[in-house]
């Protein structure tokens, strides 16, 4: 099992501009192209929280995340006229409406997701009102272990690994290297335990 890491993200943000669909398109112009099928309405797997600054890997890990079968919220995607370089009271009442419409929070730790505004309280906001928040993990070097900084130690970790089931790789929140649960199996209420 490994954390997701920046060379992979990487990657997947260049296959994901190599799609004919994306001819010489931006990371911005691509996620919303992909994005735009989805219905406002619809419930997500996945709330992605990161820094605004960080669309070239947000296009990685979505592309990840999605070609894993996971539905996934971007804020500037799905409500491009939010402004989140200010804190307003109407910008968090459309964040916390699509929060509600999400099963669970993935905190995109990255070199700028710690000079983030809305990061901390996105995740907050989210671990109050579901438990069903942890940390998206991008890391230089592939890892099992992950320790998060402050407030972010509180919360699982998320790896992807192969299912021993059947063999696909999936998602799997983690408290340590041998205290795990698959993600859907944390989505329908169970914990991490050690194996």
């Amino acid at each position: 099992m490994s954390v997701l890491t920046i060379r992979e993200v990487r990657s997947s943000a260049e296959r994901a501009r190599a799609a004919p669909v994306a001819l010489r398109k931006s990371a911005f112009e691509v996620l919303k192209d992909v994005t735009k099928a989805q219905a406002t309405a619809q419930p997500y797997d996945i709330f992605l929280s990161h820094a605004s600054a960080d669309a070239d890997i947000v296009l990685g890990i979505s592309a990840i995340l999605k070609g894993l079968g996971h539905s996934v919220y971007i804020d500037w995607l799905e409500d491009p006229h939010l402004d989140r370089s200010h804190v307003t009271p109407a910008t968090a009442a459309v964040l916390r409406d699509r929060m509600n419409q999400c099963r669970s929070l993935f905190f995109a730790t990255t070199e700028g997701s710690s000079a983030s505004r809305w990061m901390p309280w996105e995740c907050g906001y989210f671990d109050g009102s579901k438990g069903k928040s942890a940390i998206l993990p991008v890391l230089a070097q592939p890892t099992e272990h992950f320790v998060g900084q402050e407030y972010l130690g509180l919360y699982p970790y998320i790896t992807k690994n192969e299912r021993q089931r059947d063999g696909k790789v999936g998602l799997w929140v983690r408290r340590s290297v041998d205290i795990w649960v698959e993600f859907e199996a944390w989505l329908r209420g169970e914990e991490p335990r050690r194996h």
